[in-house]
């Protein structure tokens, strides 16, 4: 029976061992960290919008108090937003994920409805407290814009490892515990029809 020599036993556990650092087996979990690194990052944008929004609310009220329905449309949002319990297992429970999209859609929606009230009044327009406050929230969702841009790449990433080869077999063998991840879609009914404007 034919012996290898101890050298070369080594040589050769050498040469799998740089295959397999080669062959993708730790690309499945450096993607996942991406996907959770580009959420973290959506969620702190968001967070930045609901510490906006008070103090936004409260500068508001000053000048168009009787628009109360649009004011306790922000606040309500707002609150619903907050209460929602947010944990990594929400980007792996597509129900979860979807809840706290249609929260974070509502408030964006709120909000709208908030700078639409603001055209309405001359002297809040020009109060600069407002006008602060106004460039923050739209730097913010311009934020927000980006880290949603970022976390779908990353699930775009993440998701077509786990269905194609090789990260597929690596997948099953090693990782099968990690899902696929859920991605954002429009929160806003017929989001893909454009708005039909009159003058």
């Amino acid at each position: 029976m034919f012996k290898f020599p101890k050298m070369l036993k080594w040589v050769f556990s050498l040469a799998l061992l740089l295959q397999l650092t080669g062959c993708g087996i730790n690309t499945i979990p450096t993607l996942d960290e991406q996907v959770n690194a580009d959420w973290a990052q959506v969620e702190n944008n968001y967070q930045r919008r609901a510490d906006l929004i008070p103090n936004l609310v409260a500068t508001v009220k000053g000048y168009a108090s009787h628009e109360k329905d649009t004011l306790t449309a922000v606040t309500e949002a707002r609150s619903k937003v907050s209460s929602m319990q947010v944990t990594p297992e929400t980007l792996n429970n597509p129900e979860a994920f979807k809840k706290f999209e249609a929260a974070q859609g509502e408030l964006s929606s709120a909000l709208s409805r908030l700078m639409v009230v603001s055209e309405r009044y001359p002297d809040l327009k020009a109060n600069e407290q407002f006008v602060a406050l106004q460039a923050q929230l739209e730097g913010t969702e311009n934020r927000i814009a980006v880290a949603r841009r970022d976390y779908i790449n990353s699930v775009k990433a993440f998701n077509t490892e786990i269905r194609t080869f090789p990260g597929r077999i690596w997948h099953w063998i090693m990782y099968s515990d990690l899902k696929a991840k859920p991605n954002f879609s429009a929160t806003t009914p017929n989001a893909d029809v454009a708005p039909k404007v009159a003058f």
